[in-house]
């Protein structure tokens, strides 16, 4: 895999990243900062790193595997790896600008 196909495939798992989103905050998981990283590996499977508000959230045990399924899901996607990580811990600063004025934190 070229690193031009690595790129427009990493697009399109980030595309699809934003259209989950988080079921108590109305903005998708990738502008609210819960995805700490995504690689995309020469056999097109696909490492996602990420996180979720709290430990507490209520979609803790079904979240990952949504995500996971998506990923895997997505046109040249091989295979997809969900992590869950709390370090570091989630918080609103890790939101992009647009999620924050969406929720009127600007």
């Amino acid at each position: 895999m070229t690193p031009e196909e690595k790129k427009h495939l990493e697009e399109r798992v980030i595309d699809m990243l934003k259209s989950v989103y988080d079921p108590e905050i109305p903005v998708d998981i990738y502008e609210l900062g819960l995805i700490y990283d995504v690689v995309i590996h020469d056999d097109a499977s696909v490492y996602i790193k990420m996180t979720l508000t709290s430990p507490a959230c209520p979609v803790a045990g079904t979240l990952p595997g949504e995500v996971e399924q998506k990923v895997a899901g997505v046109q040249g996607v091989a295979s997809a790896k969900v992590e869950i990580t709390f370090e570091p811990p989630w918080d609103r600063t890790m939101m992009s600008e647009a999620a924050q004025l969406e929720l009127g934190f600007m």
